[in-house]
């Protein structure tokens, strides 16, 4: 089951925060659990589709600490593991909001062959 866990806003990573981070990334990527990781421009571009008509409004849209920032998309057994996963996030990071969503459709991953 895939899902996809972001996160919104936070402090600044110190040092310390970024080893822990980055060895807990290497660990999710070693055991295949971890598909992508990334953070997100802040503001981007809202595309909008009504009655027919596009409209395209370049951001931001929200105050910073609302905004996505940050995403990991994950492959795990289950929900649980997925939220324990997270629970490990936070726990590295410190406080801050973050969201696991499951995420349904084909596998499209080129190394499934």
């Amino acid at each position: 089951m895939r899902f996809l866990m972001t996160t919104q806003g936070g402090a600044e990573p110190d040092e310390k925060m970024l080893a822990e981070m980055g060895a807990f990334i290497e660990e999710m990527a070693r055991a295949g659990v971890l598909l992508a990781t990334g953070g997100l421009e802040p503001g981007g571009v809202r595309i909008t589709s009504s009655g027919g008509e596009i409209t395209v409004t370049d951001g931001p849209f929200t105050e910073a600490k609302e905004a996505i920032v940050s995403f990991a998309l994950i492959e795990a057994r289950s929900r649980e593991e997925a939220v324990e996963l997270a629970r490990r996030f936070w726990k590295i990071v410190g406080d801050g909001v973050g969201h696991v969503q499951q995420v349904f459709g084909p596998d499209l991953d080129p190394r499934q062959g």
